[in-house]
C-alpha cells in the first residue's frame, strides 16, 4: 500500500514539474520555510524538466517493483 502512495506522489510531482509554469514553481518554493542555501537547491531541481521526467517514470517502475516483491 505504501509503494503506491509513495507512486502517486512521484507522479503528481513528475507532471507538475512538466506541466506548471516555472514561475509558479518558483513562487511556491520560495513560499517554504527553508533555509536559502537548500531553497536554492531544491528550486534548481525542480526547474530542471530531465528531474521531473524521471520522477514520472520512477511512479510505473515503483509499482511494478512493488507487485513483484510483495512485503515491499
Amino acid at each position: 500500500m505504501i509503494t503506491v502512495v509513495i507512486a502517486i506522489a512521484l507522479l503528481g510531482l513528475g507532471v507538475a514539474g512538466v506541466l506548471l509554469p516555472s514561475s509558479a514553481i518558483r513562487d511556491i518554493i520560495t513560499g517554504l520555510p527553508l533555509p536559502k542555501d537548500i531553497d536554492r537547491e531544491v528550486l534548481r531541481l525542480a526547474l530542471d524538466h530531465t528531474v521531473a521526467y524521471l520522477l514520472a517514470l520512477a511512479a510505473p517502475l515503483l509499482l511494478v517493483v512493488g507487485s513483484l516483491l510483495p512485503g515491499i
